[in-house]
């Protein structure tokens, strides 16, 4: 797809992308599907631990080079920026370059959190655009804390020794 036949001149997304899976790829093309430019939010270890209270395995760091990886491999694209996110939302807020905002169905709802705070500040409503979430082969949605859990792999498919 030329970048002529997408809809946004640039798209953001944001996670913490602790254990990348196929739920994290297939937001990753729709973003690169849909917008000439992408912007990544990374939550950053202060975020992820002391304000979402969430357990993680990788650093910032090694989470930004396992997502480049994943964008190389599966999505090919050149035309993205990683940024670290200190808060919730990021450019989205503030930047008047963002035009569309991709979540999953699970967290898409912050987007209307978005756009309330961007026109309460004079700036435009963001488009949004929702991504069914992956379900593993039980039916439940492949989450990076499922993974952890040795539950399921970053496919969906069970594992057997469970924990």
């Amino acid at each position: 797809m030329t970048s002529l036949l997408k809809k946004y001149d640039c798209v953001a997304m944001g996670g913490t992308f602790d254990i990348l899976h196929v739920g994290h790829v297939e937001l990753l093309k729709k973003s690169f599907e849909i917008g000439k430019f992408v912007i990544i939010g990374i939550s950053s270890d202060n975020l992820v631990k002391e304000k979402l209270k969430k357990k993680i395995n990788n650093s910032f760091e090694v989470r930004k080079h396992n997502l480049v990886k994943i964008i190389d491999s599966e999505v090919g694209s050149l035309h993205y920026e990683i940024t670290k996110l200190e808060d919730v939302f990021g450019p989205l807020m503030f930047s008047e370059k963002v035009d569309c905002m991709v979540a999953s169905t699970e967290t898409s709802y912050k987007g209307q959190r978005v756009n309330k705070i961007r026109t309460s500040m004079g700036l435009r409503a963001i488009d949004i655009v929702s991504v069914g979430l992956k379900l593993a082969q039980d039916g439940l949605p492949i989450s990076s804390s499922r993974i952890r859990a040795n539950e399921i792999d970053q496919f969906g498919k069970i594992l057997k020794n469970k924990k």
